[in-house]
């Protein structure tokens, strides 16, 4: 019987450092069929993602994935943590994944397995040092490594692992994986070449950060990515339907902001000891979305968690919405699969009849009896509708009506 690999990732975009990733996951576990979750529209950085969900299925399918699933906006866009819960989450669901493989930069699924120990089961020692670090006014990533080095006692074996972030998504795949009891294994590729967030490129490997910057500055960026996907990326550029960064929805951004009393913006995830305060002022002092971070933006609150809570107000994802929709599995939502993907639709159809599947939304906004399952649904449905206004052409609503399954 064939192996069955699980994938999480995002794909912004698919360039040569993922098809690395993708051909030795597959080698390593023996697979014969694929299964990747991606994030939609928006990305866990909280940002938008280069080019739609869509395009990106495609790049995927077209370089050795069978099957791609979209992981909710409200997981997307979430902290490491409930990015990583949601997606093993839902791959644990299908019930036919044998394996997840992530990249990591230390490649040691050993060393990330004992620093999993001591945050799943967060000893009364370990706690006590997170809590003195936090009391400093760092903010919580930083604090939890301090924690964790000074819990662990060896610097030498565990230094930058909790600063990297693949290990620290590697790590909460693991959690995810002990908190759901889940008989997936796990499997961590080393990432090479070039580190995640790096503007660095290095022979034909450049991350996907360093991918955007040269969109964004019009510059050559072919050798980076396989030849599909960089055909599929050259067409949207051309046709007006790339996104930049969060500024393409600044005046949205700015506007909902101004608009939402101090009191809503604090009941928006993530937004704790008086952030609202801060973040309402700096909506009624600026006008661009880089102003409105700088002046947020501190020692304790990252850029990325700001951008989060920013993605979030312009969707109007509360606290209540989070610990509402974190209760209930996730639906299903199939963007797209190619023939052995179809194969793959059966058994998990098979070994989990009752699965929230999607492959139409309005099928399933039709037949659909789960409140909490269309709540969630809708989410999406507004990612993309707000998304595609930061298109330069043919800013259409509704695509998750009209945009059919993509079957390769």
């Amino acid at each position: 019987m064939s192996r069955n690999l699980g994938i999480i990732a995002e794909y912004n975009p698919f360039h040569n450092g993922h098809l690395t990733h993708l051909i030795q996951s597959k080698k390593l576990c023996d697979s014969g069929y694929t299964v990747c979750i991606m994030s939609g529209n928006f990305t866990q950085r909280g940002v938008p993602a280069v080019i739609d969900k869509w395009e990106r299925t495609k790049m995927a399918l077209n370089n050795g994935v069978d099957m791609v699933i979209e992981l909710p906006v409200i997981y997307s866009i979430a902290s490491a943590e409930n990015f990583a819960y949601g997606s093993i989450r839902i791959l644990d669901s299908l019930k036919i994944i044998d394996f997840v493989s992530f990249g990591s930069e230390c490649g040691k699924l050993d060393i990330l397995e004992e620093l999993v120990n001591v945050l799943y089961n967060e000893p009364k020692a370990y706690v006590t040092l997170l809590k003195h670090e936090l009391s400093k006014g760092l903010s919580y990533p930083k604090a939890r490594e301090n924690a964790v080095l000074l819990y662990l006692n060896n610097i030498r074996r565990y230094a930058n692992i909790l600063s990297n972030p693949n290990n620290i998504l590697g790590i909460e795949y693991l959690k995810a994986l002990k908190k759901l009891k889940s008989s997936i294994a796990p499997v961590t590729v080393k990432r090479i070449y070039t580190e995640h967030n790096s503007t660095n490129t290095y022979d034909n490997y450049a991350s996907s950060t360093a991918i955007r910057e040269l969109i964004n500055r019009k510059k050559d960026f072919s050798k980076y990515l396989p030849t599909e996907s960089y055909s599929i990326l050259e067409n949207c550029i051309k046709h007006g339907k790339t996104i930049s960064s969060l500024a393409s929805f600044e005046k949205e951004i700015i506007y909902t902001l101004r608009r939402m009393t101090s009191f809503e913006i604090s009941n928006l995830p993530d937004v704790s000891e008086g952030l609202e305060n801060k973040i309402k002022v700096a909506a009624n002092e600026c006008n661009t979305v880089k102003e409105l971070i700088n002046i947020i933006k501190s020692k304790r609150y990252t850029e990325t968690r700001i951008q989060r809570i920013i993605l979030c107000s312009l969707l109007g994802i509360t606290k209540q919405h989070i610990n509402e929709l974190y209760k209930i599995n996730p639906y299903v939502r199939i963007l797209g699969m190619n023939a052995k993907g179809k194969e793959l639709l059966s058994l998990i159809k098979y070994e989990n009849p009752k699965l929230p599947i999607i492959t139409s939304v309005k099928d399933f906004i039709d037949t659909n009896k789960n409140k909490l399952l269309y709540d969630m649904l809708i989410f999406d449905i507004l990612a993309s509708n707000i998304y595609t206004i930061g298109f330069e052409s043919e800013p259409y609503a509704n695509l998750d009506f009209t945009q059919k399954l993509i079957i390769m």
